[in-house]
C-alpha cells in the first residue's frame, strides 16, 4: 500500500511548499535532507503516526523534524492514497501559531474544491 506525496499549488502555479523547502535547503542542507527524508517515508502507511507524523486536527497533518528549530510540514490524505503537503514552517517552539494552521487549511480547502470529484 503506497501512497503518493504531491505538493499544493495555488491556481497562479505558485508552490509554497516547494519554495519553503528550496529556502530550506539553501539555509540549512541538513534539515532539508531530513524533511525530504521524511516526505518520503510518508509513502509508507507505517510511518503516518508518531513520532514521524502528528495529527493537528481537522484532517490536516504534521512531519515534524526537530533540529536547532522545529521544521514542519502539513498535509492532509485525498482519496485515492494521496498525500497533499500544503505548508512548510520553522519555529523555536512547540506549538504551530494559528496563522499558520489558517493557512494550511485554507489551502487544503482551496486544494479539496478544485480537484475533489
Amino acid at each position: 500500500m503506497e501512497f503518493t506525496v504531491e505538493f499544493y499549488e495555488t491556481d497562479a502555479g505558485r508552490c509554497p511548499v516547494q519554495e519553503f523547502l528550496d529556502e530550506l535547503k539553501a539555509g540549512d542542507p541538513g534539515d532539508f535532507a531530513a524533511v525530504v527524508a521524511g516526505l518520503a517515508k510518508r509513502r509508507n502507511r507505517q510511518y503516518h503516526r508518531e513520532p514521524l507524523s502528528k495529527p493537528l486536527g481537522d484532517g490536516l497533518f504534521e512531519l515534524r523534524h526537530v533540529g536547532k528549530l522545529n521544521t514542519r510540514v502539513i498535509w492532509f490524505f485525498m482519496k485515492g492514497r494521496r498525500i497533499i503537503a500544503v505548508h512548510g514552517i520553522r519555529n523555536k517552539g512547540q506549538a504551530i501559531a494559528a496563522r499558520d494552521l489558517d493557512t494550511a487549511q485554507e489551502r487544503m480547502r482551496d486544494w479539496q474544491e478544485r480537484f475533489e470529484k
